[in-house]
């Protein structure tokens, strides 16, 4: 089996390769638009269920990462649907040098995440605290906030409009 810096003007010899050759570059990609382990993990894992049957294992190894740079947009879009009530499909076609927010060796990231938590309702921020930094789910969080889970998406939701809209106000 080549090595995969070989595989570059060949294709993958199976799917162990070409799944082993890109997950990581679809995690990163995943983390750094969503923020956080879980919804990353399970975006990951969507994107390769997805590519997994229309996808041909005689396409070059070029074919199959524009493929599922593809496919990781529908996923995103999907997903910033579900959540926020509007679709996000942009990702840059420098996909593969995604790195984490927790990399930022600026500290920039951080920072702007932190002054935007700030400027939230106590209980906007505590909801965005659980769910994308302490990495809890849904269930956990309404657990720990005593209201149903329902009502978590809801609060969830609600704080991720506002926390757009400080945003906004923070940059201009």
């Amino acid at each position: 089996m080549p090595a995969p810096s070989a595989w570059s003007a060949h294709s993958y010899p199976d799917w162990e390769a070409v799944y082993n050759d890109n997950v990581d570059r679809v995690y990163r990609t995943m983390f750094a638009k969503v923020g956080n382990r879980p919804d990353a993990e399970d975006l990951t894992a969507e994107v390769f269920v997805a590519a997994l049957r229309p996808l041909q294992l005689s396409a070059s190894v070029g074919e199959v990462r524009s493929y599922l740079l593809a496919t990781a947009r529908s996923v995103l879009a999907g997903y910033w649907r579900r959540t926020l009530g509007h679709p996000l499909t942009r990702l840059d076609d420098d996909w593969a040098q995604a790195e984490p927010l927790h990399d930022d060796a600026g500290g920039g990231a951080v920072a702007r995440a932190e002054r935007i938590l700030a400027e939230l309702p106590e209980r906007y921020r505590r909801i965005l605290q659980l769910r994308f930094i302490a990495s809890c789910s849904l269930k956990e969080v309404a657990k720990e906030l005593g209201v149903t889970v329902g009502n978590a998406k809801v609060l969830q939701h609600r704080a991720l409009l506002r926390a757009a809209e400080v945003a906004e106000q923070i940059e201009t």
